[in-house]
């Protein structure tokens, strides 16, 4: 019976490796310094346009924070050439669908359209990035949707609050210590100009990676991206701050009251490696070791087992310059946050102390092997994955390559990275309370 079983799963685990075919890229530079990655994929008549910027919350102001996560929306307003709100009309009565997002390092503009109208998705994207129209009328909407937004996502979501709160411990000097939706008062108080020239510094072919994917000829696509993208004026080049914080020599705690729950929550936070650092990615099999799926070890442990949680969960948030490692739970019944937190403490120090099982290492490499060829399922999932490891980490060719990092990883690896960043007297411990209580 262990034989089959074993051979079943080497058979799970080769056919998925088998599936991940490997993605042809091309990639070149405009004169104007634009960075170009080309994806062709003729098998359907879809193409994706998309547009990285390098501009996320960090790069911005302190006293003008959430103007990165402002411009996501704002440069949908329209252009010299595309009348205000006649935007998602022209992709829609093209077959077509967008969006964009921001986080605290990139700023990302997509479209998906039917791949005869390629040349409307460039069109766009160069409009953007060209002609766009920042005015007055357009920057006093877009003040409205946002603290719409702020409103609906962090004020009166329920534990809503809970990442700004561990960002305001974890960092006292980075730009990591706000979140990308930023100062509302600081939108407030801005003026025209300030996002003018935020415009100008950051909105620059020399600041951003084109990609294009999908049902494309590569001949013809090079002459309309130089068409469109070509005559755009090179940007001034942007000097950037590398800052760093101190370490964290004891534990943080916290406390924070959230007038939208009942149920109080535990977070753990902890600093750790930016997203290119081979730590990164263990810290990743970590956070899936201990809480992805119900038959993970905190799961099992806290919810199952000793039934004190209603949820569990850790998570690797990995960034450019930090990572923020999270664990954390939700008490059932009478049972306390310190509780809850002695018991993953517990947990953590198993993983310390001593390997973990080759079952559970073989399970962990199996998941990430299916992840791995999940990213690459779509043609705008490939786009995004091409657009993100070009910029964000200065290598293209990981979407190919990626996983050999995580096949590269050993239990002692495993064991060394817990060591290293899990400990007490490395942490925020944040209390997330009911305002109506002093918390468990």
């Amino acid at each position: 019976m262990k034989v089959r079983i074993r051979f079943a799963a080497f058979l799970c685990f080769a056919t998925t490796a088998l599936m991940a075919q490997k993605v042809d890229y091309e990639e070149y530079d405009l004169a104007n310094g634009m960075h170009v990655i080309l994806h062709q994929d003729n098998s359907a008549p879809v193409v994706t346009t998309s547009v990285m910027y390098h501009i996320g919350a960090k790069d911005e102001d302190p006293s003008k924070t959430g103007f990165a996560h402002f411009f996501e929306h704002l440069l949908f307003e329209g252009t010299k050439n595309i009348e205000r709100g006649e935007w998602f009309k022209i992709v829609s009565a093209n077959g077509g669908k967008n969006n964009a997002n921001t986080t605290q390092d990139r700023t990302y503009y997509y479209e998906v359209f039917p791949s005869n109208n390629l040349e409307l998705g460039l069109w766009l994207e160069s409009e953007r990035l060209m002609h766009p129209v920042i005015n007055q009328v357009g920057v006093d909407t877009q003040k409205e949707v946002v603290q719409e937004e702020r409103r609906m996502r962090y004020d009166n979501s329920p534990y809503g609050r809970w990442r700004e709160q561990i960002g305001i411990h974890l960092f006292k000097k980075h730009p990591y210590k706000w979140q990308t939706i930023g100062s509302l008062e600081h939108l407030a108080t801005a003026s025209l100009e300030d996002f003018q020239d935020f415009n100008k510094t950051y909105y620059i072919p020399n600041n951003a990676v084109l990609v294009v994917a999908g049902d494309i000829n590569p001949a013809t696509t090079k002459k309309m991206i130089q068409d469109y993208f070509g005559p755009i004026p090179r940007g001034a080049e942007i000097k950037r701050k590398h800052i760093e914080e101190d370490p964290i020599t004891q534990t943080i705690k916290a406390e924070f009251k959230d007038s939208n729950i009942q149920i109080p929550a535990i977070f753990a936070g902890y600093r750790t490696p930016k997203n290119t650092d081979r730590d990164a990615y263990i810290l990743d099999m970590i956070s899936t070791y201990l809480s992805d799926g119900k038959s993970s070890k905190l799961y099992k442990k806290l919810v199952d087992v000793e039934k004190k949680a209603l949820q569990v969960f850790a998570f690797n948030i990995s960034q450019e310059d930090y990572g923020t490692y999270i664990i954390g739970a939700l008490p059932i019944g009478e049972h306390t946050l310190p509780e809850l937190l002695t018991s993953i403490d517990e947990e953590i120090l198993k993983i310390q102390n001593e390997l973990i099982s080759e079952k559970d290492y073989q399970k962990i490499q199996n998941k990430f092997e299916n992840q791995f060829v999940s990213s690459n399922s779509s043609i705008s999932g490939i786009a995004n994955s091409l657009a993100r490891n070009y910029m964000l980490y200065d290598d293209t060719s990981l979407i190919n390559n990626e996983i050999e990092i995580y096949r590269s990883i050993t239990r002692e690896d495993i064991q060394a990275a817990a060591k290293k960043y899990l400990n007490k007297s490395q942490r925020v411990e944040l209390e997330y309370l009911p305002d109506d209580q002093t918390g468990k």
